[in-house]
């Protein structure tokens, strides 16, 4: 199969971009990445806004209701990191207080009141939208308490979320003949198992050779994150097949919107958060 040029530069391109966005979030410090996880938030209910009026077609989608649903993510976000950051001052802690609580407050008062007021029931809506703030908002919000706790907590679940779909991939293109499940048949048992337990080997090399933590506890954590991240795939691609779309969105040319980038990461976090906050403490 000869090489499509202009498909592979606008793929590259776009990857470097996301790239070098991801890491600058990561890396640089904790408002870095709370304003990395405040952009992943809009722009993962974004696409998810997307998808659901496609999955149910019958249900009254307002147009005003996808925005107040980001604010509201934007505002859990906040919330979390006034609560638990490092370098919030009490001056400014009575500030970012002051807004969250007013947000929520106003929130589900301004809900009641447009909904009553529209003509057409939107009740439905309304249920699928806070299922997006459980599914897409809450995960990072416990991903980003992960990195006030520690910040190499989110990096590592990040890197095995990486790992363990490169891993499989590769490992799939060679030896796998197996489908793993219908929802996706390029995905392969081979693949899977063989994903997860090369990124549980790499972790626990990592945990050996690092003093952060045990290494017993980053295979663990890589464990988990496997496991979950594989399923939050799954369950991404079970919607886009449900709305019988290809992609969730159109935000990175040749990769497709948000939620295909942090499917994975948004099941997998909740799941991460739990045995790093009692294990790993």
């Amino acid at each position: 199969m000869a090489l499509n040029l202009p498909t592979f530069y606008k793929r590259t391109g776009s990857a470097i971009v996301f790239a070098a966005i991801m890491l600058t979030g990561l890396l640089w410090n904790e408002w870095a990445f709370y304003a990395l996880i405040c952009l992943i938030n809009v722009l993962c209910l974004r696409d998810y806004f997307r998808l659901m009026p496609k999955i149910d077609k019958e249900a009254y989608w307002p147009k005003w209701l996808p925005f107040k649903f980001q604010a509201l993510g934007l505002i859990l976000i906040s919330l979390m990191m006034a609560m638990f950051s490092r370098s919030i001052t009490y001056a400014h802690l009575d500030v970012m207080l002051i807004i969250v609580v007013t947000g929520l407050c106003i929130f589900p008062a301004s809900m009641l009141l447009v909904t009553a007021l529209s003509k057409k029931s939107s009740l439905f809506a309304m249920l699928q939208s806070i299922g997006g703030i459980l599914y897409i908002t809450l995960p990072l919000m416990l991903l980003l308490k992960m990195e006030l706790q520690n910040y190499v907590l989110p990096i590592a679940v990040i890197l095995m979320i990486w790992a363990n779909d490169t891993l499989a991939y590769l490992v799939g293109s060679f030896i796998g003949k197996r489908s793993f499940s219908p929802i996706s048949p390029k995905k392969t048992w081979e693949g899977v198992i063989g994903g997860i337990i090369l990124t549980i080997i790499g972790a626990g090399i990592y945990g050996y050779c690092s003093a952060t933590y045990r290494f017993a506890d980053w295979m663990a954590l890589a464990l988990i994150t496997t496991i979950m991240g594989t399923l939050g795939d799954l369950l991404e691609s079970k919607l886009k097949r449900m709305a019988d779309v290809k992609d969730s969105g159109t935000l990175m040319p040749g990769h497709g919107g948000a939620m295909d980038r942090f499917d994975s990461l948004l099941v997998a976090a909740p799941f991460a958060f739990v045995y790093a906050f009692y294990f790993m403490r």
